[in-house]
Formats: C-alpha cells, sequence, structure tokens
C-alpha cells in the first residue's frame, strides 16, 4: 500500500539557515529572559540570553583569524568533529556551527580509539572538539588519521595551559569586542551535521543532514501541534525537562539542543545515565517532561527506589531510540499516572520521527502502535518482490518527504542502496500498517542491532575480530540471539572459524584473547555478550553471503534442548 499522512498537507518547508530560522520563533523574540539551562552537577544555570550571547561570540571565534585569538575554521571547506558528553559548552558549540553553516560531525563520547579513527576518517573531520576528559583519545587517534593535534581543541573540562580550548576563544572575541558574524546562506541542500548510523547494515555510516531536513522536522511537528491541539497543563505551564539523553545522538541532539531553542523551557542537563540521580530530581525541579529510551525505562522500573520514587510532577513521557513493548509501557505510565506517553517511531536518515500518536481528531492512539504518519510525509510498505503489500501485512517500509536525508558520506553505494530513485528511502524495517493507517513494528530486516538503544554493527564487531593482532581468525560471523533484558532486543554473538595460528593457541584460549580484544577495542554496549563460538565454517549462500539466520536457529535449537551447553 501506498499511504499518504492523515494530517492536512503542511505549509512549504523555507530555503534558510537554521539559526535563523530559530531566531524567528516566538520563544527567541520573547523579550522576558528565562533560565533555559540547568547543569545540577555543578549548580550552573544559563538563561536564554547568556546561551544566545554565547552562541553569537562562539561563532566569531570559529571564524576569526587564529591571530586573533580564533580558530579561524575556513567557510565552505571544513566538518568540526565534537566528542563531548552533555554540557552547555556543547549546545553552544553546535548552534555556532549551524550558524556559520560549519557542518557538525557528532561523535560519540565514549567512542574508544579504534572506533573514533573510523569516525574521523569516514567525515573526513578537519577539527576535533572534545571534552577534557577525552583528550588522550583524541590525541591518539587525530595522530593516526594524520589531524594535525592544534586541530583538537578542548570543549569543557579540566583544562591544559597549552592546549587551544573552546570558551577562552569565545572570552577573547568578548574583550576584544569582534563584530559578530552573520549567520551563512545555505541552500536546499546545504549539509548540517553529519550523525552515524548502519543504516541497512555494514560500519557506521555518516548520515547527511540538511539544514532543510531540520527545518522540515521542525515545521511539520509545530503543524502536528497546532492540529492536535496543545496539552491543557503546557498551556499555562512552563515546560521542565530532564536531559539525560546524548548529544551525539539524533533523539538528544534535537530533545536537547535543537528545541529548547524553539520553546520557552528549561532543561536540566545531565552528562550521563544515572537511574538514582532521575529519582532524586524529578521531584527537586519539578520536572514535568521526560525523555527516555525502552531500556532506560526498564532500568527505572527495576531500581529499589520505583515504588517510593515521586513522579507526580511528571506531565509528558517520550520513548524513543528503540521499540517499548506495549507491557513496559503500561506499567511505567501505572507509576507515572498523570503522564501521557508520547512513542515515536524515526531513524537517523528520516532526520528523526516518522510517526507520532494519532491525535483524537483522527481516531486516537491504539495499543503497541508508534502512530501514524507526520505530516508532508508519505510511505510504501514493500514486498520482497517490490511489489506493495495490502493492509495489515508486513513489508519493508519506503518513506519519502523533506525530512528524508541526503544521504550517507563519502559512500555513493551504500547511498544507492538506500535512498532510492524518487526520493524514497528504503528503511530496512518491516512494518504493518492497519486499515486505519497505524503503524506497527514488527521486526528488523537489516541486520543491525539495537543494544540499549544504541546501534551494533555486526560487520563492525567481524572486522575487530579479524584485526586481532594475533590474526587467530580465518572466518567470523556475527549476528544477535536472544538474552537481552528486552524482547526485541538482540545481543551480538560470534561464530568464528579459527586460523592456522588460533588453532595453535587452542580453542578456550583464543575466545579469551578475542573476547578481550573486543573489549578493549570497542564501547561496552557493542561487547560480545551472547558470546563466541569456534565452528567449522561458516554457512554461505551460492553468492557468498553469510546466513547469519542459520547459525542463529542452530544456536537457538541447541539452547531450547534439555540438555544444551554453550
Amino acid at each position: 500500500m501506498h499511504y499518504t499522512s492523515l494530517y492536512p498537507p503542511p505549509p512549504p518547508t523555507p530555503v534558510m539557515n537554521v539559526h535563523d530560522f530559530l531566531a524567528t520563533t516566538p520563544a527567541q523574540q520573547r523579550a522576558e529572559d528565562w533560565v533555559q539551562f540547568v547543569e545540577p552537577l555543578s549548580g550552573r544555570e544559563w538563561t536564554r540570553n547568556e546561551v544566545r550571547d554565547g552562541v553569537r561570540d562562539a561563532a566569531t571565534a570559529l571564524v576569526a583569524p587564529e591571530a586573533e585569538g580564533g580558530f579561524g575554521i575556513a567557510l565552505g571547506g571544513e566538518r568540526v568533529a565534537v566528542m563531548s558528553t552533555n554540557c552547555v559548552e556543547y549546545i553552544i558549540l553546535v548552534h555556532a556551527l549551524f550558524k556559520t553553516a560549519i557542518p557538525l560531525v557528532l561523535v560519540p563520547s565514549g567512542a574508544t580509539p579504534f572506533e573514533l579513527e573510523h569516525f574521523l576518517r569516514t567525515s573526513n573531520a578537519t577539527r576535533l572538539f572534545v571534552h577534557a576528559s577525552s583528550l588522550a583519545t583524541a590525541l591518539g587517534a587525530a595522530e593516526k588519521v594524520g589531524l594535525p593535534q592544534t586541530r583538537v581543541v578542548v570543549l569543557t573540562g579540566q583544562l591544559s595551559s597549552n592546549r587551544p580550548d573552546f570558551m577562552s576563544a569565545v572570552d577573547e572575541v568578548r574583550y576584544r569586542d569582534m563584530p559578530a558574524v552573520s549567520s551563512t546562506p545555505v541552500t536546499d541542500d546545504t549539509l548540517l551535521y553529519l550523525v552515524f548510523s548502519s543504516g541497512t547494515g555494514g560500519l557506521p555510516k555518516a548520515v547527511m543532514i540538511s539544514h532543510k531536513n531540520v527545518i522540515a522536522k521542525m515545521v511539520t511537528a509545530a503543524w502536528a501541534v497546532a492540529f492536535d491541539g496543545p496539552h491543557p497543563y503546557f498551556a499555562t505551564n512552563h515546560a521542565i525537562a530532564l536531559g539525560f539523553l546524548p548529544i551525539y545522538h539524533s533523539y538528544g541532539l534535537h530533545c536537547l539542543c535543537i528545541q529548547p531553542q524553539a520553546s520557552v523551557s528549561t532543561t536540566v542537563l545531565l552528562p550521563r545515565w544515572d537511574p538514582a540521580l532521575v529519582f532524586d530530581l524529578i521531584p527537586r525541579h519539578r520536572i514535568n517532561v521526560l525523555y527516555l529510551t525502552p531500556p532506560a525505562i526498564l532500568h527505572l522500573l527495576n531500581h529499589p527506589r520505583v515504588k517510593t520514587a515521586d513522579l507526580s510532577s511528571v506531565i509528558n513521557l517520550g520513548s524513543g531510540a528503540s521499540y517499548l513493548p506495549p507491557q513496559l509501557a503500561r506499567i511505567f505510565t501505572g507509576l507515572a499516572k498523570n503522564a501521557k506517553l508520547v512513542e515515536g517511531y524515526g531513524m537517523s536518515e528520516t532526520t528523526l520521527s516518522i510517526t507520532r500518536p494519532c491525535p483524537e481528531k483522527l481516531g486516537g492512539p491504539k495499543s503497541g502502535s508508534p502512530g501514524i504518519l507526520v505530516p508532508g510525509l508519505e510511505a510504501r510498505i514493500v514486498r520482497d518482490d517490490g511489489t506493495l503489500v495490502g493492509p495489515d501485512e508486513p513489508g519493508e517500509l519506503w518513506v519519502r518527504g523533506d525530512v528524508v536525508a541526503l544521504g550517507y558520506w563519502g559512500d555513493a553505494r551504500s547511498t544507492a542502496e538506500t535512498f532510492t530513485g524518487g526520493g524514497w528511502l528504503r528503511t530496512g524495517d518491516r512494518i504493518r500498517v492497519d486499515a486505519d493507517q497505524h503503524f506497527f513494528f514488527v521486526e528488523r530486516v537489516k541486520d543491525t542491532l539495537k543494544v540499549s538503544g544504541q546501534q551494533v554493527s555486526p560487520t563492525e564487531l567481524e572486522a575487530v575480530l579479524f584485526a586481532h593482532p594475533d590474526r587467530l581468525v580465518a572466518d567470523v560471523a556475527v549476528a544477535g540471539v536472544a538474552g537481552a533484558r528486552l524482547a526485541d532486543e538482540r545481543v551480538p554473538r560470534a561464530w568464528v572459524v579459527l586460523s592456522e595460528e588460533g588453532r595453535r593457541h587452542g580453542a578456550a584460549a583464543a575466545v579469551r584473547a578475542l573476547d578481550a580484544w573486543v573489549r578493549q577495542s570497542l564501547s561496552r554496549f557493542k561487547w560480545l555478550r551472547g558470546g563466541i563460538e569456534v565452528v567449522d565454517e561458516i554457512p554461505k549462500n551460492p553468492t557468498g553471503k553469510v546466513l547469519r539466520r542459520v547459525l542463529v536457529q542452530r544456536y537457538e535449537e541447541r539452547q531450547k534442548a534439555p540438555s544444551a551447553k554453550l
């Protein structure tokens, strides 16, 4: 079937710099100031005017000559990578890059040297701004990819006296009273940021999001809210959100960094996830908006304080980044009795959400469904042979609209495979749509796994296993198996054929060495929690494609057997 959104068509997406678009919102034009960000661990508060002034001066610092205390970044030819935990300096830098139309490269704050090297090479980043806690990792990766050490800048944190840092440059702009730079004009396809995604499989790819993509997302969201009608509470009350989602993730970038600039709201910003601290901060700050992920919801439900937690102030609950089982949603909303749960389905390649909860005007929400198409979006549900399915028949979801990304940076082959002709994006997810056009997630077609809301690429894990310095592996396959805390999640497991050197080590020793190598090379959520199994061969079809499903099926059949042993 071919679907168009049930919402009325939104207005056309304007072609303008995101910074300029945000400046036109009622929140930014409001005369009265307010506390926009709170950093509870330090006690620091930032007002709207402080953030706005910081963005203005930071944009000037980015392009000012080095001889005048700036960074001398050339417009139109550089890309700036940022690797940091959540902080207001991060947000100020992001908006300064938006204003100058210098593409931002979002790098996970916990990236290992192995991962960071891949991110820098893939994005061709010309600068790297890092939290001081990641400086050693950043300098090591920069050296390996040929990025000059002087191009690595400390964003915030404990500073070294001989290392350039971001806020010192901003202070220098103010000291010299430099004139503010104007925002840089953009076109339909001007790159705004690169965010890493495994797409439909393979190593993480850099998704190209344009200024137009983000403005389209904001226009359509505002259009939907205007159609749905505002939440009665927020018609007269200030929104106070808790922000622990990482800014380097699309979900966190939009909820904690972009959306606050378009609304009169306060965001309590956390550098990392801490369930106990979340329970402290909700009543302390009277948090009324919670942006969550299914793993975070599960952590809160399993925490010993959940039964006595004061969640009475929470009005809006948002869930994204992975599928939320209906039973989990019911349990959590039963505890946050005043809250309405808003579940979204989307991906980095569509800027953010594809669906939103169905408003009462269009029939109301349905249990287990993330909703209906957002305004301005079209969808197809396609069989493997390319034909369209009927109502309630699962198939691969294809989408089209102004929120669909430009493609993958420097990867024409993957772009052609995922972004097809006519503006359609193949999501790689199997979806069914009922007769009322409510969408229901079925399964992931793509090999990519979701672990704790983060993407894990089997191909990346296979590459790391092959890269063991002792060359222990002759062939390998990685796939997801049961064992995660959430029903829809799979944990990665590896099947390896040992090389001659691996056999000399012995199977048990080789497995221990490979597991230790993965733990050293990759972030914790990518570790092989499903185990490593030595096999004689990796099953493949006549064209050489690895038959991961065969390996998973064999493994799960053994697990079901009464005498199953790993």
